[in-house]
């Protein structure tokens, strides 16, 4: 089977699911309705002329301020073709988001997917085992979250180093 444009293809197969195409630096994003992204992942592997057989990685965006706030991103890589592919789906709801589960289509979406709910909290609905992988289980809140509170510790240096010394920890003897 010859490769197929993987933008004609999906608009054919998913007219109401691809939201977007955006082109930049030879590289083709597609947008997708946040219900269908599922399917359209089961497509995009198996249909003929596509065969986007490995999914490289998934990762989570926060664009806080802007609405919708969470996306998640899925590059993807047909091996007998050669050529790249990325999705990308906006959650509905910016307070409690999320998206149908992958893992079912590229088994590697599993860890990939714990990882994004753990530091974003985009919950992957179906996912077979979806809690935290690098955060402790008891932890409150997700790390890269852009209204995530940070914790810093001052830089020291010759002028201030009394003053940091006063404040660090050290083991009693």
């Amino acid at each position: 089977m010859q490769p197929q444009d993987p933008v004609e293809n999906l608009r054919a197969a998913f007219p109401e699911a691809v939201l977007d195409v955006v082109e930049f630096r030879g590289e083709t994003t597609v947008v997708i309705a946040p219900d269908q992204i599922a399917a359209v992942a089961a497509h995009c592997r198996d249909a003929d002329g596509l065969k986007f057989d490995l999914m490289v990685s998934l990762s989570g965006v926060d664009y806080l301020p802007e609405s919708p706030r969470f996306a998640v991103v899925y590059h993807l890589y047909s091996l007998l073709y050669n050529r790249k592919l990325r999705l990308k789906a906006y959650p509905a709801d910016d307070e409690a988001p999320a998206l149908p589960s992958v893992t079912p289509v590229w088994p590697t979406a599993n860890w990939q997917e714990r990882e994004a709910f753990d530091m974003f909290g985009i919950v992957f609905e179906g996912h077979p085992d979806l809690r935290r992988i690098l955060m402790p289980a008891d932890w409150d809140g997700h790390p890269q979250r852009k209204d995530y509170p940070l914790g810093y510790e001052t830089v020291q240096f010759s002028f201030n180093y009394d003053e940091i010394q006063k404040h660090k920890p050290f083991a009693k003897e």
